[in-house]
């Protein structure tokens, strides 16, 4: 379900900043603070009002970006973020509903996992990218190592998301079935209603370098 140039991409960036933005018109420039920290991929969950029109623009104009849809719930937005440009999907947890409709519209689509029961539903779909949610609720790096051990030769890959902050972020990365870690620490709902661009674009970098030390 997932696109070999899409998962390659965010493979390479290591880090996806989970995004909850109020204001459409805050997507273009915290976009661009983020590719000059060096992120170049961006979560914009629709549980605002905004989120779908932040999709439109970022997609439009800022194509460097990879522009992902978070919470995405019904076969409806599946349809919607498609139309608005996202070039994946990612959801809290898992839905066959809601996964055809992704294979329908073909949008690569990671659900949201924490047990292995969830693992083998969304194999059975297809997926091989998929969302640990809540990853440090759930019981952080110890729990994700061994629900992914019976299913590491398959191939997938995890994009461990909730809770996480940047002391943490080394150590999820040090799993070799994580892709990247989503935290919402990169740019916060404060920080982005400020327009502090430049303490986005401090963050970013600080993550890339954790991320480089991390891949080597």
């Amino acid at each position: 379900m997932f696109a070999e140039e899409t998962r390659n991409r965010l493979s390479a960036a290591g880090v996806v900043p989970v995004v909850v933005i109020n204001d459409a018109a805050q997507a273009v420039p915290l976009a661009r603070a983020l590719l000059a920290g060096g992120v170049k991929v961006i979560e914009l969950t629709l549980r605002t009002a905004a989120g779908l029109d932040a999709i439109k623009a970022i997609a439009s104009e800022v194509p460097e970006m990879l522009v992902g849809a978070g919470t995405v719930l019904s076969s409806e937005q599946v349809r919607d973020v498609k139309a608005a440009g996202a070039a994946f999907a990612v959801a809290p947890g898992t839905n066959r509903m809601i996964l055809a409709a992704a294979q329908e519209v073909d949008l690569p689509f990671a659900p949201g996992v924490m047990t292995p029961t969830d693992i083998e539903i969304a194999l059975g779909m297809g997926c091989r990218m998929l969302k640990f949610f809540p990853a440090e609720s759930a019981g952080g790096v110890t729990h994700l190592k061994a629900m992914v051990a019976p299913y590491a030769h398959l191939g997938i890959k995890i994009m461990p998301t909730g809770g996480i902050k940047a002391a943490q972020l080394a150590d999820y990365l040090a799993v070799p079935a994580v892709a990247a870690v989503g935290g919402s620490w990169l740019a916060t709902g404060a920080q982005i209603d400020a327009g502090d661009w430049s303490a986005i674009t401090a963050q970013a970098a600080a993550a890339m370098e954790i991320v480089n030390a991390a891949r080597g």
